[in-house]
């Protein structure tokens, strides 16, 4: 389908818009809050909020708890994205999406501010960190926070590698993995597939900001790797072995260069008999759980993950 009318709507207001203008050039600062800001929606849901740090190998690592009001029958660690180098606790897809997942699936949700890329912290530091958060919930001083019920595992872009990353390695260690997978437009992948030729050409329309160019991967692996060649396989896990892996989600937005590598990901698991759900989310572009649910698509994927980690399927 075409871009989501209310964003297409806007997109012009991105028209010369770098990531690098938005932050110098006043103007394009304040054409880039107005593209963002959406429409208002029924304000951030009820529920229980609580910031803790706990040891991991590099140094303290800071997680934030968000129980619903009502009863909790489940967990989920939750990682967000931010091409390995940004994002943080405070962003919609980390808060408002731990949020609506607690009170939607009625779970506990524990988000991971895991160590961000620099030229100083590479790989496997932030993977450490999110491997060290699930053990530290799972096996450590954390159990007396888990409710009843398994514990799923999930994040959206980078931290979709991350939680992947995760989950492999638990499986190689024998240790207790996640009874579920959810993972959001997962960048897995490098070199990442190819769009289809019709996609692409509606790729071209976008302005640069809202596209993933191969300069700009690279530049993300480069960062959190170091190097863009010999990548150990866990790094980008796409490369990695799946099979034994949990049963797994994979959603996709559809205008996103980095969906191909969501989709590759969905035939690898098919393919080890991993059981796999692939969910699109129509006219929606890159990272689009950053964006209000009062935009119907966004409501509609946090339902879709809430069904999915509740353990009901539509």
């Amino acid at each position: 389908m075409p871009l989501d009318p209310f964003l297409a709507a806007k997109v012009h207001l991105l028209d010369g818009v770098t990531w690098e203008s938005a932050y110098t050039n006043p103007e394009h600062m304040a054409r880039f809050k107005e593209f963002f800001a959406d429409p208002e929606g029924p304000g951030m849901p009820d529920v229980a909020m609580e910031d803790l740090s706990i040891p991991g190998p590099h140094g303290d690592i800071s997680l934030r708890v968000y129980r619903p009001r009502g009863a909790v029958h489940r967990t989920l660690v939750w990682v967000h994205g931010g091409g390995f180098a940004a994002g943080d606790l405070d962003m919609p897809e980390a808060h408002r999406v731990s949020a609506e997942l607690a009170v939607r699936a009625g779970a506990l949700v524990v988000s991971v501010g895991y160590r961000l890329a620099t030229a100083e912290i590479r790989y496997p530091v932030p993977a450490d960190d999110v491997h060290a958060a699930w053990l530290w919930l799972t096996q450590g001083e954390g159990r007396g926070l888990l409710p009843s019920g398994g514990v799923a595992l999930g994040g959206a872009s980078a931290g979709a590698a991350l939680s992947l990353t995760t989950a492999v390695r638990l499986r190689d260690q024998g240790s207790q993995g996640p009874e579920k997978l959810l993972l959001v437009y997962p960048f897995v992948h490098f070199p990442v597939p190819a769009l289809d030729d019709e996609t692409t050409a509606e790729m071209l329309r976008l302005p640069p900001i809202l596209r993933s160019s191969a300069a700009n991967v690279e530049g993300m692996v480069r960062n959190y790797v170091g190097r863009l060649t010999a990548l150990p396989p866990d790094a980008m896990p796409g490369a990695a072995g799946l099979a034994g892996l949990a049963p797994t989600v994979v959603v996709v937005s559809e205008y996103d260069e980095l969906r191909p590598s969501g989709e590759l990901l969905v035939s690898q698991l098919e393919e080890v008999g991993v059981p796999v759900r692939r969910y699109l989310a129509p006219g929606m572009p890159h990272g689009h759980l950053n964006r209000d649910p009062s935009l119907t698509e966004v409501d509609r994927t946090l339902d879709f993950l809430a069904s999915e980690l509740a353990g009901h399927r539509e």
